[in-house]
């Protein structure tokens, strides 16, 4: 679902400075904030590294970009 919301003139070009250095859209980096921010906020005993590194996983998970780890195994 979609939907029209109303923005401040400095959120969004805070929102493009970051969305170009992350590869993303604005919209995509909002939403990344929005995803991060919630994250942060269910989960107040996690670190925000850590959280960002677990949403970073689990979009690797939908977007099957993961390699079988071979445990004991130097590459």
């Amino acid at each position: 679902m979609s939907a029209v919301i109303r923005l401040s003139n400095p959120l969004i070009e805070d929102a493009r400075l970051h969305a170009k250095a992350s590869g993303r859209s604005v919209s995509e980096q909002i939403e990344y904030w929005t995803r991060l921010g919630k994250a942060v906020e269910d989960n107040p005993d996690l670190g925000t590294h850590m959280i960002q590194d677990l949403l970073a996983g689990i979009k690797d998970i939908k977007l099957q970009k993961l390699a079988p780890y071979h445990f004991g195994i130097s590459r």
